[in-house]
């Protein structure tokens, strides 16, 4: 009777909090936009912790993934493969963030440099560590290409922020650019590539720029308006889900949109015209669901949650392979455990790796415990912070960028 009535506390607490948060968002909130930002961060975390595998070998550590031996699982990469969402979402945050800044007479330094705050601290945090951890393996003789693997997943998630910061300082530039510019650019670097086999092996990197550059601008397009009609989204699920299943079918691209180790060519590493149009898709999806979201989005307990992912969204991006890879090397020791250490080469596989998820989860969270206050700002600050909503809808400097609820 006690654990129930502990247990029914918890939820009345939970749902306490839930309303709190519901009734401290200012009503003019963009709801949806939290919304999308919030799938977007769950779908890189699952389909990381889906399709990377730390296989245990020889006393090391290698990566492998279920795609090499399982080639038909690729409509997993479709549903976890989100990254067109972030940009999507930062582009209209920007445009607007920007816009506002300048109503109230806030210069465009000013402006970058507060949102680019947000992205430097957690990110030195996480450098730092991993380059303590790294110095600690190779003194403690942890084989090299095992550190190697260890900190290159670890660190993975930083080129985004890379793409992403110079695309917030280009705000200005590229907020009235159409987005078939760059797709034009991407088409014509696929072409050299794939269907002339000309240029030098460093043309596709122009494709980590203009690739995302696509969805951006699209973000930039939903500020000013142009994409508020049902016909704008359904014309980019339509011509972009057409456009990538000719691509795949017609003219060899990968099926999966993510990096598959060991294939000879990668959708994501860098973007083909592939991820792009997947990318203008999903977009199209996403700007489709918008009233379907915000009227979710009403719902305290549903807004309670994408407000708390919202709100540690950069920690939970950046510490989500970490959370992975401890778990995998803590477990080490216990021999090579199904779905954590073994190889990806059947569906059984799947099956206990899904057994996995709750403790990757439960790691993470304790990730998220140690260092969401460098997201927040830290000390003093932060907890000043706690309980009250900042306006920032427009303003989030990043894919994390949230109503700041205690």
């Amino acid at each position: 009777m006690a654990e129930r009535t502990g247990n029914g506390g918890t939820w009345q607490a939970v749902r306490n909090g839930a309303r709190h948060i519901d009734a401290a968002t200012p009503g003019t909130r963009d709801r949806a936009v939290d919304a999308l930002r919030a799938w977007a961060i769950l779908g890189v975390v699952l389909g990381h912790w889906l399709v990377t595998a730390l296989v245990a070998h020889d006393g090391g550590l290698h990566t492998a993934s279920p795609l090499q031996r399982m080639p038909w699982l690729a409509p997993i990469s479709w549903a976890f493969q989100t990254l067109a969402l972030f940009f999507l979402v930062g582009g209209h945050v920007a445009t607007r963030s920007l816009a506002s800044a300048r109503a109230r007479g806030m210069s465009y330094g000013q402006w970058l440099r507060a949102r680019l705050t947000r992205l430097v601290r957690p990110v030195l945090v996480l450098l730092g560590l991993w380059s303590a951890a790294g110095a600690g393996l190779l003194l403690t003789g942890a084989p090299p290409d095992t550190v190697h693997t260890l900190v290159k997943l670890a660190l993975s998630p930083l080129w985004f922020l890379l793409v992403f910061a110079a695309l917030t300082a280009g705000t200005p530039l590229v907020a009235r650019l159409h987005p078939l510019w760059p797709l034009a650019v991407v088409l014509h670097v696929d072409v050299l590539r794939f269907g002339l086999h000309l240029g030098p092996h460093w043309l596709g990197w122009v494709n980590l720029a203009a690739g995302w550059l696509v969805p951006y601008t699209l973000g930039a397009a939903w500020t000013r308006g142009e994409l508020d009609t049902r016909r704008a989204g359904w014309t980019l699920l339509t011509c972009g889900a057409a456009a990538t299943a000719a691509l795949v079918a017609l003219a060899g691209y990968p099926a999966a949109m993510v990096g598959v180790p060991g294939a000879a060519v990668s959708n994501l590493n860098p973007p083909t015209l592939a991820a792009v149009t997947f990318g203008l898709a999903q977009c199209g999806l996403a700007l489709l669901l918008r009233d379907r979201l915000r009227r979710a989005m009403r719902r305290p307990l549903l807004w309670g949650a994408v407000a708390v992912v919202n709100l540690s969204a950069m920690t939970v991006f950046l510490w989500h392979q970490t959370a992975l890879m401890a778990t995998t090397a803590a477990a080490l020791p216990a021999g090579p455990l199904p779905g954590l250490h073994t190889a990806p080469d059947g569906p059984a596989w799947i099956a206990e790796r899904l057994l996995w998820l709750p403790v990757f989860a439960l790691v993470l969270a304790v990730c998220w415990g140690a260092f969401r206050s460098y997201e927040q700002g830290g000390g003093r600050r932060s907890r000043a912070r706690r309980g009250r909503v900042v306006r920032v809808h427009g303003g989030g400097a990043d894919a994390g960028a949230a109503p700041r609820v205690g």
